[in-house]
């Protein structure tokens, strides 16, 4: 393994992690969520149902499970630089492979295998970001959530691209926008590809020691609501937005909102990540997710929209970014990449049964308002789980007294 760039942490963290970020933007913020706008042409020029169109993101999520499952094995083999910038060129191919066949069985696997490669430079990248954050206590909150800005960038760009792309090449389109997008992505990738990533964490023990699933199996089960609960909104909010009339400008305006807020997290919520009280902060930012997913119940018009846009945006990746907090306040730094995998793993499983579930729901009772009833509830209970967590004892707290 490659000797740890200590200087390069110390002189340029944010960048580092921002450089970072382009793994998630590329595998999560395009590759998972870009979806959602090609959803809408995909379905009528294929002819899905909604459970259909819902399973390919279920499929999607089933891949990011197994990712999450591997990710310590393959770090450990391939080491940590390795398997950002493979799990990111993997789900560059995911994307190309979309864009060349209608194959309902290859497009499913393309959603798979770019879901496994997400899941495996996220899990690296978000360790190797919180040991760089570690490096500098007094900013660490803020360094750390920059990295889960990163997927905001995947979906204004997105945002930008796939509308209009739509709208100027027709019904029918939809493999031209998974083109476009596979190209912006691949402009993405450069600078990971230059820039060195590797970092003190590259020489941490591989070990599972400090990690138990029980003292926090009911913030696992939060992360498990949040993930089956903004998957749904995720995923047909665009479909929603598009049945209600909205054309390209609008879907567009949507959807880089969403993006557009991700930027804010790192300033709005910096505070929040900061509170060492277990799930305190999880549960903090769950229920503004859940109001952003609820409004849309409130009506119809541009300002609720965009207020819902804004707020989900703006709370939705703040989640992920309290999680690692949460480990980083929990657990020692050997411990971080399993504990990591674990809260992902729970999030897998929620966001593979989330869209398959609400889509198969959406066709038995005709409107995809019951999907953001749901998601919304979801979110919510996952707010309750959470803030019932508390903080793990230190190790020193449970050592015998002399």
């Amino acid at each position: 393994m490659h000797a740890p760039q200590s200087s390069t942490i110390t002189a340029h963290p944010a960048r580092l992690i921002l450089t970072l970020s382009l793994a998630a933007t590329v595998g999560l913020g395009i590759g998972r969520f870009a979806y959602a706008l090609v959803l809408p042409d995909m379905r009528d020029s294929l002819h899905w149902s909604y459970s259909a169109a819902g399973f390919m993101n279920t499929i999607n999520a089933a891949g990011y499970l197994a990712g999450a499952l591997l990710a310590s094995r393959l770090i450990r083999r391939f080491g940590w630089s390795a398997a950002v910038r493979w799990g990111t060129l993997v789900s560059l191919a995911a994307l190309a492979l979309c864009a060349i066949t209608g194959n309902f069985l290859v497009l499913s696997f393309a959603r798979l295998l770019g879901g496994f490669a997400a899941a495996a430079s996220f899990v690296a990248g978000g360790a190797l970001a919180a040991q760089i954050a570690q490096s500098h206590p007094e900013r660490a909150s803020f360094l750390l959530s920059l990295f889960y800005a990163g997927p905001g960038l995947g979906i204004l760009a997105s945002g930008l691209v796939a509308p209009f792309v739509l709208q100027a090449c027709g019904p029918g389109s939809w493999w031209i926008v998974w083109w476009a997008l596979t190209a912006l992505s691949f402009f993405l990738t450069i600078p990971l590809l230059l820039t060195p990533i590797e970092s003190k964490a590259g020489m941490m023990a591989s070990t599972n020691a400090g990690f138990s699933i029980w003292p926090v199996v009911i913030y696992l089960a939060g992360y498990f609501l949040f993930g089956a609960g903004y998957i749904a909104y995720m995923t047909f909010m665009i479909a929603y937005v598009r049945d209600l009339g909205g054309g390209a400008l609008a879907q567009a305006a949507f959807w880089s909102l969403i993006g557009l807020s991700a930027f804010a997290t790192p300033w709005v919520w910096r505070g929040t990540l900061a509170l060492d009280r277990g799930g305190l902060a999880t549960a903090i930012i769950l229920i503004f997710n859940a109001f952003g997913a609820a409004l849309p119940m409130l009506g119809h018009s541009t300002i609720w929209l965009a207020l819902s846009a804004i707020i989900f945006g703006v709370a939705f990746f703040a989640v992920a970014g309290s999680t690692t907090a949460f480990v980083r306040f929990n657990y020692p730094p050997s411990a971080w990449p399993t504990a990591i995998a674990a809260m992902t793993i729970a999030f897998g499983i929620g966001q593979t049964l989330g869209p398959f579930v609400v889509g198969a729901i959406t066709d038995k009772l005709g409107s995809l308002a019951y999907a953001l009833d749901i998601s919304a509830a979801m979110l919510v209970l996952g707010a309750v789980a959470s803030a019932f967590q508390r903080k793990l004892p230190t190790t020193a707290e449970l050592a015998p007294a002399e």
